[in-house]
């Protein structure tokens, strides 16, 4: 097939919007894949795979593509013959299914690439679709004669439709091609074609890029109408296009006659009644489609967003130089800066939506990773998910696929037990991995918890004592032990396979996370399964925070965490054994945690009494009081990664700058959790003075 003759910067400028569809729908298909994985009697999913597939060989037939173009036929059809019942969704078809979306995926990465594939290139696929499809559903060759076309037709099924296709002026700039629609719909029965030149203009009036011809067309096929209408999905709004089906009685096609005519035209018969024929509906010449989104690359979006981050900035000083002058108690001037602060908001929380995406798009991958991965280990696991449209910074769901990719093949190959020992230890044969996601204040949390054997401790301290990542002499907590699978080139795997044993899988997932500043937490209980869950910013950009004052250092805490804040009474403060101390409010006890003495600032407040409380609520719905100097005042402030300037520091997320141009850090208030179950205190704590004075 020719490919199109445009010029080298719009074809390009066409290739790339093709392919940026094919990511999508390439997504879309993956998902509905695993719809049809979890219920095979999903017929939306099939609908929508068929869809997915369709549109991705129109646009690769318009390109030339012709490998991706055949394949796509062979998988197009057996996906048609699902679709109208005449095959069964059982075992294999299912298996055949996801192998000729892998080789389909595939074909559209090396046409991407402006790679040819080899000639062999998804042959055993391609041969098991060919099986599947049989001889009487085997894809038709694209060149052949109208008459041989006829003979190969069971006469029984045949009917003969009126075609009426009159594009829209504007076809050819939308990179349309009307004989790429004639060859396809050749390819579903003997055709007859008549050229209609009556909207020809002068030569003194025509122009090259406009669309005058039109066709009228005799189809004899068994296909149905909606087939037919499917060839011109992609034009149905910039062209009248009837679809009719023909009395029984009227001429069919001639074997002798032209592919292409400009003869007399065919009258369109319309049927006697609806229940005859299924006849597409008409459009318009004058419908041009609502559009609902428009494609805008992502480093314009980026752009924006930083934009709106240092408009941020520049109001918060602007704010803080009004409060410095004299001009600060005018009424005036003052409802114009709040007036100002509240646009600003308005327009960081628009600009924020843009970047904001279900989770979906990386969790609808993982039902198929955790039947591929089942099937190689020889386990019957089941996925189940929850939380799917929780939503975050598209930054952040590129980055997540690999660390959860990850993270499902171990719970997979090391979590989940052989049904035998399962059986054994009472449980069901099927094992359960739970992969979900929820938001708690301005972090997203991904859990991934399986009901397996849980970690073996004795088995880990040992493997890390013999690799030499910890001494032989040294006393480790549990939760110390079990962090040590994060430990580079850590692997328990007795022998490497193509599932695990590389020793590279957990090290990458925690590099992963901590590089989008989040963090891994790993719990474990023997006999009853591990959970790892992904503390991840819900966005990289801006956040809404309460400045608070800590000595002379001032701190960030993120405002959806803040429940309130008080000063306690000496009744109230507890102190418990350890050295700790808990709040009693309301009847209920918190325990607090110091700032001052968490990251080493002097001249803090160290009397809870003297300062504030600020109650914070956990993702867990437990709650810590935060003890801090005073309130400064709420403020949107812009996120500021300290990884590209500096190593990660514990309970600190990001920083950012104030309205007087000084750094405050903001604080991971669920890190300060584990900085406080792990009884950090101020000797080993405060090691890190680069948290007080950056």
């Amino acid at each position: 097939m020719s490919t199109p003759t445009f010029g080298s910067d719009e074809l390009a400028q066409f290739r790339r919007t093709f392919f940026e569809e094919c990511t999508e729908l390439l997504a879309d298909l993956e998902e509905r894949l695993g719809a049809l994985v979890v219920s095979s009697s999903d017929v939306e999913s099939l609908n929508a795979i068929f869809r997915a597939v369709h549109s991705v060989k129109a646009g690769a037939g318009a390109f030339g593509y012709t490998v991706l173009v055949g394949f796509a036929h062979r998988f197009e059809a057996l996906l048609d013959r699902l679709r109208d019942g005449k095959a069964e969704l059982d075992e294999r078809t299912l298996v055949s299914l996801v192998a000729a979306a892998d080789v389909f995926s595939a074909l559209v990465d090396l046409a991407r690439q402006g790679e040819v594939p080899a000639d062999d290139f998804g042959a055993d696929v391609a041969e098991e679709l060919a099986i599947l499809l049989g001889s009487e559903t085997a894809p038709r060759p694209a060149a052949r004669s109208p008459g041989s076309a006829a003979e190969e037709l069971p006469a029984s099924k045949e009917k003969t439709y009126r075609i009426i296709f009159r594009p829209n002026a504007e076809l050819f700039r939308r990179a349309n091609e009307p004989l790429y629609l004639l060859r396809e719909l050749k390819t579903l029965g003997a055709l007859a074609v008549d050229c209609d030149l009556s909207r020809l203009p002068s030569f003194e009036t025509f122009n090259a890029d406009d669309s005058y011809l039109g066709w009228t067309m005799t189809l004899r096929s068994d296909c149905s109408p909606d087939a037919i209408a499917e060839v011109f999905e992609f034009v149905d709004n910039e062209c009248v296009l009837t679809i009719a089906e023909a009395d029984a009685t009227e001429a069919k096609p001639d074997e002798a006659a032209p592919a292409i005519a400009a003869s007399s035209k065919p009258t369109i018969v319309a049927p006697s009644s609806p229940s005859e024929s299924k006849p597409a509906e008409s459009k318009s010449a004058g419908k041009t489609g609502s559009i609902s989104s428009i494609r805008v690359d992502l480093y314009r979006v980026d752009r924006l967003v930083n934009m709106v981050g240092e408009l941020v900035i520049a109001q918060a000083m602007l704010a803080q130089q009004f409060i410095e002058s004299r001009d600060h108690d005018d009424p005036a001037a003052n409802q114009g800066f709040e007036h100002l602060a509240g646009l600003t908001r308005e327009l960081q929380e628009c600009v924020m939506a843009i970047r904001m995406q279900p989770v979906k798009s990386v969790f609808s991958r993982m039902p198929r990773l955790v039947r591929d991965v089942g099937h190689k280990t020889g386990k019957d696991v089941r996925l189940e998910m929850a939380g799917e449209q929780t939503e975050v910074d598209k930054t952040v769901i590129e980055e997540l696929a690999d660390p959860l990719t990850h993270m499902i093949r171990n719970a997979v190959d090391h979590g989940i037990e052989d049904a035998e020992v399962r059986l054994a230890a009472g449980k069901p044969a099927e094992g359960v991995i739970r992969l979900s996601a929820q938001h708690a204040g301005s972090n997203i949390l991904i859990h991934v918890e399986d009901d397996g054997a849980g970690l073996d401790r004795d088995r880990l301290l040992a493997k890390a004592t013999e690799k030499g990542i910890v001494s032989a002499n040294v006393k480790l907590s549990g939760e110390e032990i079990d962090e040590l699978i994060f430990a580079p080139g850590f692997s328990t795997a007795a022998a490497v396979t193509d599932v695990s044993g590389r020793g590279v899988g957990m090290d990458v997932v925690r590099r992963n996370v901590q590089a989008l500043g989040g963090r891994v937490q790993v719990t474990s209980t023997a006999g009853k399964g591990t959970r790892f869950t992904l503390v991840i910013p819900l966005t990289l950009a801006v956040l809404d925070g309460m400045v608070v004052a800590v000595g002379w250092e001032k701190y960030i805490l993120p405002l959806t965490s803040i429940v309130e804040s008080f000063r306690p009474g000496r009744g109230q403060i507890r102190v418990i054994p350890g050295g700790g101390e808990v709040v009693s409010i309301r009847g209920e006890f918190v325990r607090l945690i110091h700032l001052a003495r968490v990251f080493g600032v002097s001249e803090a407040v160290t009397d809870p009494c003297e300062g504030l409380v600020v109650l914070i609520e956990l993702a867990n719905g437990s709650k810590l009081g935060v003890v801090v100097d005073e309130l400064i005042g709420q403020q949107q402030v812009v996120i500021k990664s300290l990884q590209d300037n500096y190593d990660p520091v514990p309970g600190i997320s990001g920083a950012t700058i104030l309205g007087n141009g000084r750094v405050a850090l903001i604080v991971d208030i669920e890190e300060l959790t584990r900085l406080y179950d792990r009884n950090v205190r101020i000797a080993d704590a405060t090691t890190r003075p680069m948290a007080a004075n950056a």
